[in-house]
């Protein structure tokens, strides 16, 4: 799926555009034990109460594609005859009526799902009459109609008791502690929403952390590989890249992929090209063999990166770099520098000792007071000692 696709289906998650009718849930406790089960017209709640239901799914299909948002194919042979597809399947042609297969889920999730705490598995069932759209991307009524689930599981907190307002005695009082839902950590939509229409080779699955692959949940409910975290392909792009480059791996050579990946981000963003970007190890290799690296650790690098991210796999620049900012560490000190100025700093290696080097070219303060540069002494002139 792509990014217009997802905010497509995201838009219909209103009570006056929805065709969700009902929602239904299994609340469990932290123990993995079922607490109970409930089917909800949306007709016969508060409008405040349907947009929460609504909101919680909608969250499901939040964040950013190959990070929270991430296909899972079926193959051939699991759509023909996978146990896992057919209960998707199920769930969905029933229009999540029929009971066996819901209850069936819920166990499937509970096996596989521990938050460390309650938890909510809420389902809806949505019909989505998807409008025509022409080349003059003009819409108008289709025969086309997007059936399909979604899968919401939310954490349920307790709040803390307080003091609170009781409007009957209209005086201030303790309030005890409540459950609130909270967003979701985990998702999916069946089937997906390709070319917008329907394609049962595949699914959504959403994840609120970019830390965490959820490896147990994809291969129970999808039959699945997990895929590799966003913050984990960074740690490996970065293992990658200093441990091929070794002595080579500069300030300079940082700096230089960093601006390249981030240039393309930006590009790609500006272009509102639909499908996500991914870059081949060969467009990182370029930069490398621009920025002076020798043939010796370019092998090394195209050897390491074909084993870490698999050979003749692109990867998504969003998820190696983080465009936004260009942090600098040491183990007593962190710069945070902003991307467009990371040209401003340099190192250098001063009679054996490293040092990094910011260019100060307007005001610098420290610990918010304004300081001012001493004068540059003339050669062979030090500062007179402090008698």
């Amino acid at each position: 799926m792509i990014e217009k696709e997802v905010s497509e289906l995201r838009r219909q998650l209103r009570p006056d555009r929805s065709g969700i009718s009902k929602v239904y849930g299994c609340y469990v406790n932290e123990n993995r034990t079922i607490v109970s089960t409930f089917e909800q017209s949306l007709g016969l709640v508060t409008q405040e109460e349907a947009e929460s239901y609504l909101g919680l799914l909608k969250k499901s299909l939040s964040g950013a594609l190959g990070k929270n948002l991430h296909d899972v194919p079926f193959t051939n042979e699991q759509v023909m005859h996978g146990e896992a597809h057919a209960l998707l399947c199920r769930l969905r042609d029933s229009r999540l009526e029929d009971a066996g297969a819901r209850n069936e889920l819920y166990q499937k999730v509970i096996s596989c799902v521990s938050l460390g705490e309650n938890y909510l598995i809420l389902l809806a069932h949505n019909a989505y009459d998807v409008p025509y759209r022409g080349k003059d991307d003009l819409s108008g009524d289709s025969e086309d109609v997007f059936s399909h689930i979604l899968c919401s599981i939310c954490p349920v907190k307790k709040t803390k008791p307080g003091l609170g307002y009781d409007y009957q005695q209209q005086v201030f009082c303790s309030i005890a502690g409540s459950w609130l839902v909270s967003p979701p950590q985990l998702g999916f939509l069946f089937p997906a929403f390709d070319d917008r229409t329907t394609n049962l080779y595949s699914a959504l699955c959403y994840t609120r952390s970019d830390d965490d692959a959820h490896e147990a949940f994809l291969q129970t409910i999808f039959q699945a590989e997990a895929l590799k975290p966003a913050m984990e392909q960074r740690r490996s792009f970065e293992s990658v890249l200093s441990g091929a480059l070794e002595e080579e791996c500069s300030m300079t050579v940082v700096q230089a992929v960093h601006e390249q990946l981030s240039d393309m981000i930006q590009l790609h963003k500006e272009s509102r090209v639909p499908e996500p970007l991914f870059v081949p190890r060969t467009a990182i290799e370029e930069v490398l063999e621009d920025c002076g690296v020798s043939e010796q650790h370019l092998d090394a690098f195209q050897k390491q990166f074909d084993e870490t991210f698999g050979a003749g796999q692109a990867v998504s620049p969003k998820n190696i770099i983080d465009s936004r900012r260009f942090d600098i560490q040491t183990p007593g000190v962190t710069i945070h520098v902003k991307p467009e100025a990371r040209a401003l700093v340099q190192t250098k290696t001063i009679d054996g000792i490293h040092y990094i080097m910011i260019r100060a070219e307007d005001n610098v303060e420290v610990s918010g007071v304004n300081i001012r540069f001493e004068p540059e002494q003339p050669a062979g002139q030090t500062e007179p000692s402090p008698s």
